[in-house]
């Protein structure tokens, strides 16, 4: 399986401006732009693609794993936060809630902590990746 998606880019770093598309349409020419990326500028920004990349993704995971164990969640809602510092991508933070019926908590948490290692976003990312998990 391949997926792709595109990004156009024109103008100065910071006074011009892009957009970015995706295969499924769901983002179609969706603006970025320096402001956007390092300011509070109307648009999306990589980082920001990346945190909901992984969050997706840990979420997706996790709820495989749970799976596999027979649980089944009632709702798994994570929240990415990635950290751009002088240049870099130096951490993702994974904020997770989740509803799941008749599991120990150290049940959840072994699983929790194997979908962090073993998405594939966290396994593409050369970064620290830490999870806050919360079982309701």
């Amino acid at each position: 399986m391949k997926r792709h998606a595109t990004a156009v880019w024109k103008g100065s770093i910071k006074d011009g401006s892009g957009s970015i598309s995706s295969q499924s349409g769901i983002l179609d020419k969706t603006p970025y732009s320096f402001k956007s990326r390092f300011e509070e500028g109307k648009g999306t920004n990589p980082e920001e693609l990346i945190a909901a990349a992984h969050a997706g993704c840990f979420a997706m995971q996790l709820s495989a794993f749970l799976t596999e164990e027979d649980f089944e969640p009632e709702s798994l809602d994570a929240k990415g936060e990635v950290t751009l510092k002088d240049g870099n991508i130096t951490s993702s933070h994974l904020i997770l809630e989740a509803k799941i019926e008749k599991i120990e908590k150290e049940k959840f948490d072994e699983l929790v902590e194997k979908a962090k290692k073993n998405c594939p976003i966290s396994k593409l990312l050369d970064t620290e990746i830490s999870v806050e998990a919360t079982l309701n």
